[in-house]
């Protein structure tokens, strides 16, 4: 569809990418985008290959053109967006690693001949009311030993490996490559979701398991909220815009509507593509995410209202929009966000 010197798909590649993810993506709701083809079809493009540095066979895009090229899958299928931000996430601590993990990993995942996921959630958010961590690391003569759960890994049973986040007995984090067919290692059924089933989210418990490669400590923590949520929050805004402008094809009272969350999605987008470029602080980004978070929730909120009771019948495209809308309030929501979000709806905003 592109060149491999390309770093992200031209325009009209993308558009053809974008019609091709839209084909895939009622298989991929059900099965996962590893089974549908809908991963297979990315790498086969090279749209994977941009999140990868050059000198491991990627193609090393900017920012700007990886959270725009995120949004536009998220606008076709929600599900195969989660799948390739958290395939990017696990990449990323890969290639902050040791140069013979990422001469090993780098060039088979750019390519889509094996995939990863990744599995931090145990580090940020959750289970941090239990005290103990949830995953812990322990030296094992020259090697180390996991012991624990991680309790969200997207596609974990569609994975060759998990990039995941353990925690030492002095406190420090550390991140491991495990491959999901380790001894020792259990990936428990995918969870029945509100929305976003097929990307296949299951807890994977370590007993023992010894990982393949050891990444890179954790320096200052992870961080949640960035810009990838957001731009799959733009993506799946612009899906509901989407179907809100069809129903104001024969309905021109629609019209204003449709203009109005139109404007301020695209303005969301052009804040994050700048933020990409320029930098952007902690405070900024929360009040970014939270800005694309609200826009979402009620964009989908007008697409239902727009179809009327046909958009409350499961399988409409309102429907299931609403429902992926929701996910945004809880997927890796830093406190700030989760704060703001409920004083909103408490109407203390």
């Amino acid at each position: 569809m592109f060149t491999s010197t390309s770093a992200v798909p031209h325009a009209a590649a993308l558009a053809a990418l974008e019609e091709t993810l839209l084909a895939c993506a009622a298989r991929s709701a059900d099965e996962g985008p590893w089974r549908s083809g809908a991963m297979a079809e990315l790498a086969a493009s090279g749209a994977l290959a941009g999140f990868v540095p050059a000198a491991h066979g990627g193609t090393a895009a900017g920012e700007p053109a990886l959270l725009a090229l995120l949004a536009a899958i998220a606008a076709r299928c929600l599900t195969t967006a989660l799948a390739v931000s958290q395939w990017a996430s696990a990449v990323r601590i890969i290639a902050a690693g040791a140069a013979a993990d990422r001469e090993s990993l780098l060039p088979d995942l750019a390519r889509g001949r094996t995939f990863t996921t990744v599995g931090v959630s145990q580090l940020t958010t959750s289970r941090r009311h239990l005290g103990a961590p949830a995953l812990t690391a322990a030296r094992a003569g020259d090697s180390w030993r996991l012991d624990g759960v991680c309790p969200w890994v997207t596609g974990a049973d569609a994975c060759d490996t998990i990039v995941t986040g353990a925690t030492e007995a002095d406190g420090g984090q550390m991140f491991f490559v495990v491959p999901t067919s380790a001894a020792g290692l259990t990936i428990e059924p995918p969870l029945p979701m509100l929305a976003l089933s097929g990307s296949r989210t299951s807890c994977v418990r370590f007993s023992g398991v010894r990982p393949a490669a050891t990444i890179a400590p954790a320096a200052g923590g992870l961080r949640t909220g960035g810009l990838a949520t957001t731009a799959l929050a733009i993506g799946a805004a612009r899906a509901s815009i989407g179907l809100l402008a069809h129903e104001a094809v024969a309905r021109a009272a629609l019209e204003p509507v449709v203009a109005g969350l139109s404007t301020e999605c695209e303005h969301i987008a052009f804040r994050m593509l700048t933020a990409a470029r320029d930098g952007i602080d902690q405070p900024g980004r929360d009040a970014l995410r939270g800005d694309a978070n609200g826009l979402v929730v009620r964009a989908a909120q007008a697409a239902l209202t727009a179809s009327k009771g046909a958009g409350y019948v499961q399988g409409h495209p309102a429907e299931r929009l609403v429902r992926e809308s929701l996910f945004f309030l809880v997927w890796s929501c830093p406190q700030s966000v989760s704060a703001a979000a409920l004083c909103e709806l408490a109407g203390l905003a």
